[in-house]
This record gives structure tokens, C-alpha cells and sequence, in this order.
């Protein structure tokens, strides 16, 4: 790509499409074309045709998609595999229809089976059962690799497919109920501060009721697990154990490595060597990890939080662990830079900004 390069970013409101329009603008590139979903459905097969046709993209990042946690992934099956399905396969044939030069394809680390060994490497890809509850959207995750790598062998394309680990940080979602655990996390122990502090109204603004009295406030808390000690002080019940591991990647260094696959990387660097052309995708990831428990104090340290912390064993841990190997992504010349502990600290302060 070039500074002049019409890139199409299809997603451009969410965690890394927004991402990635900020590090395209601080890389100097003029020519970036977003729609909102209301402008444009991409599930609407003759409006993608229409837009790739009169916009003649050259470059398209593909991060548009529906996604939610496990309760939505498990409660709309259907919607999260037709929708994604129906996203993918407009964006990708519209873009092969009108000769764009290279397209960036984003999964998510479910494409992975539920048992497969750790760090999770490309070639792991369906080799066993996959995690039931967001088995529809990781299908369709798989069959967008699986599109993306067909039109190259048949077609000549160079379409690339990345699979990103656990994201956080600016845009992400804080909705308490719908939320993934770093930003309910950070929400609850920014709450949790402010009501340590007394900040009754600071609370009613941020979760956007009206201010009653302080007696509203810790009733409406409670139904987030944010509750007042018998000794006065805050506590914040976590679900789960708190052993459970994760891996967590700033998403500025998701945007930083997607610009760098499009401008470095060719299906033909992925593919070499195989006699059977598959598991292409990259896996995009730190190669660490951490439990929940070191998370949640981790985030209580930064916030400033001086209350408890205790979790419930009685709810479900998911899976004890999710790490993804960064390795072939690497040795192809790439590796993240954001820290955990400085990611948490960019991520709080922007939501702190945000919601002053």
C-alpha cells in the first residue's frame, strides 16, 4: 500500500476496525473508505456488490462481523453463523469480482478445537471437536480461512487470514452484562472506587440512571457483584475460580500487525512448501498469558482500588486455558510491543476520559 491506496476498512466502528483507521491515519494514509452498517449491509449481497463496484477498493481489511460472548454466542446460534457467513462471503467475492489487490481476512482464536494442545498453533486447526457454545461462529470463522485460501489456489488471488487472541483497550465493549472479562473487569473496579469514595452521582452517571439516593446505588450494584462488606468496605465477586489463564493483546498492536501482514506479506510466504495448501492464517498473539485472578488485582492496582476481591466457584471458569503460539507470525517479522500492565493503563484512562 501506499499513502494514495483507496483502502476499504469493513468494520471501521468496532475494537480493531477502529484500531486499524487509527494506525492507517498515523501512517500517513489519505484514502480510507468507511461506511457505518447503516450506510452499508454487508449482509445485503447487491448493496457489497454495488459499493465494490463504484468504490473500486484496492486494499480491504475484512474486521467487520457480529461477535458478542459466550451467552450471546450460545443464545443466537443461527444469527452468528448466517450473519458472519453472509458478511464474508459478500465482502470476499465482491472484492475478487472487482480485482482488489490484496485482502486481510480477521478470525478469532475459536477457530481452535476445545482440546487442543497449548499454545494453540495453526496446524491444530480441525483437528478435534471445537468448544460447543460458540461452535456456529467458529465455523464460520473457519469457513472464511477456508474461502479466502480457495479463491488463492483457484483464482491467483492474495487474500490473507489473521487470528487474533484475546483483544482489549479503546472502543472496546464495558457493558456489565454483555461485556468480555478485561472490560468488565475494569468497569466494575472503576465503580467499585467510586463508590469506595462515596461518588453516588458519579455512579448513577455512568451507569446512565437518574440519582435517587445512595441506597439505590448499592441496590442497583448488587446485581454486578459489587457489594458493601459487614466491615464497610467494597467488594467485587468475580464468576469462577480466578485460575483460569488467558492471553491478552492490546488491540493498537492488532491494528499495528494487520498493517503489517498487507504491506509485507503474501499468501505466497504462507503457503510455500506445502504439498497440501492449508492452515494459511496467522495466528496474532503475545505468547503469554495470565490467570484471572493476577488480572483482576492487576486492574484493582492501577484503578486504585483499596477493597476486595473474591470469586465464586460455584460459577463456571470456561476453559482452564487459552494461549496462542505467535511464532510463525515472528518469524515472518513481526512481534507485539504493549505490555500488559501498559495496555491497562492506556485502556483505563481512555474509559476514564471517556466517562468523566
Amino acid at each position: 500500500m501506499n499513502s494514495k491506496s483507496k483502502i476499504f476498512v469493513a468494520g471501521h466502528n468496532g475494537l480493531v476496525g477502529s484500531a486499524i483507521v487509527r494506525k492507517l491515519v498515523s501512517q500517513g494514509y489519505t484514502n480510507i473508505i468507511v461506511k457505518t452498517s447503516s450506510e452499508l449491509d454487508l449482509r445485503d449481497q447487491l448493496a457489497t456488490e454495488n459499493f465494490f463496484e463504484n468504490e473500486k477498493p484496492e486494499y480491504v481489511f475484512l474486521s467487520a462481523a457480529k461477535v458478542g460472548g459466550i451467552m450471546a454466542n450460545n443464545t443466537y446460534r443461527a444469527d452468528f453463523i448466517y450473519e458472519n457467513l453472509l458478511i464474508q462471503n459478500n465482502v470476499i467475492g465482491s472484492s475478487y469480482k472487482n480485482n482488489v489487490k490484496k485482502l486481510l481476512f480477521l478470525g478469532s482464536s475459536c477457530i481452535y478445537p476445545k482440546n487442543a494442545p497449548q499454545p494453540l498453533k495453526e496446524d491444530s486447526l480441525l483437528t478435534s471437536d471445537l468448544e460447543y457454545t460458540n461452535e456456529p461462529y467458529a465455523v464460520a470463522k473457519i469457513a472464511g480461512i477456508k474461502l479466502t485460501e480457495s479463491f488463492n489456489i483457484q483464482y491467483g488471488t492474495n487474500y490473507l487470514s489473521v487470528m487474533p487472541t484475546n483483544l482489549y483497550g479503546i472502543n472496546d465493549n464495558f457493558d456489565l452484562e454483555k461485556s468480555h472479562v478485561m472490560p468488565a473487569l475494569i468497569r466494575k473496579t472503576i465503580l467499585s472506587k467510586m463508590l469506595e469514595e462515596k461518588e453516588y452521582e458519579e455512579v448513577a452517571n455512568n451507569l446512565n440512571i437518574g440519582f435517587e439516593s445512595k441506597e439505590q446505588i448499592i441496590e442497583v450494584l448488587k446485581k454486578y457483584g459489587i457489594t458493601i462488606t459487614g466491615q464497610g468496605s467494597v467488594d467485587i465477586a468475580v464468576w469462577g475460580t480466578g485460575t483460569p489463564y488467558r492471553e491478552f493483546m492490546h488491540v493498537d498492536d492488532m491494528a499495528d500487525a494487520c498493517v503489517f501482514v498487507m504491506n509485507n506479506i503474501s499468501f505466497s510466504d504462507v503457503s510455500k512448501g506445502m504439498a497440501e495448501v492449508k492452515n494459511t492464517h496467522l495466528n496474532v498473539s503475545t505468547g503469554s498469558d495470565i490467570t484471572i485472578k493476577e488480572l483482576a488485582e492487576l486492574i484493582k492496582q492501577i484503578v486504585g482500588f483499596s477493597g476486595t476481591i473474591t470469586f465464586d466457584p460455584s460459577k463456571p471458569d470456561g476453559t482452564p486455558r487459552k494461549l496462542m503460539s505467535p511464532d510463525k507470525l515472528s518469524k515472518l517479522g513481526w512481534k507485539y510491543q504493549i505490555n500488559l500492565n501498559d495496555g491497562l493503563k492506556r485502556t483505563i484512562e481512555w474509559y476514564q476520559g471517556k466517562n468523566a
